[in-house]
């Protein structure tokens, strides 16, 4: 037998209400329920970064918070970053420094990047390092991506 409890939470801005299995977390729900496939579905250990999510201004692994501990709280996924079609600063850095690459852990990196820019709009490489810690590039564009956070900063301060 399963058990749902409704949440509420503000999703990429919107307000939301959802039907949630108590043991799912909230990349689950996000990717099945909510059809919001940005956020990647890698190691499900909080190991790989892929999952990155903003809750209240924090990258989270959503694959590590049950979706019922989201109930009453913001949260951001990569699908909020861009507006009306346009890239934002971060994401246009990320593909004009060659930072994406294959792109599997680039939605994670992003979250992680955009928080650590809403809190730090001038970041040294040393604290960009990190704030990525967290987020795995088995494509090995650890260079490109602090390049990018670097770009993306400067261009904001703008």
């Amino acid at each position: 037998m399963t058990h749902r409890l409704p949440i509420e939470l503000t999703l990429n801005g919107r307000p939301q209400r959802v039907d949630v299995e108590v043991h799912h977390t909230l990349l689950e729900v996000l990717r099945d329920q909510l059809g919001l496939t940005g956020s990647k579905e890698c190691c499900l250990v909080g190991e790989c970064g892929a999952c990155t999510v903003i809750v209240d201004g924090r990258s989270v692994n959503s694959c590590l918070m049950l979706a019922v501990e989201a109930d009453g709280h913001e949260v951001r996924t990569v699908e909020s970053l861009a507006r009306a079609g346009d890239l934002n600063e971060l994401q246009r850095a990320f593909l004009d420094k060659g930072a994406t690459q294959c792109g599997f852990c680039i939605p994670g990196q992003l979250m992680s990047a955009e928080a650590l820019l809403e809190h730090n709009p001038d970041p040294t490489v040393e604290e960009i390092h990190e704030a990525l810690a967290g987020n795995l590039c088995r494509c090995a564009g650890y260079e490109q991506i602090t390049e990018a956070v670097l770009a993306a900063a400067e261009a904001l301060r703008r």
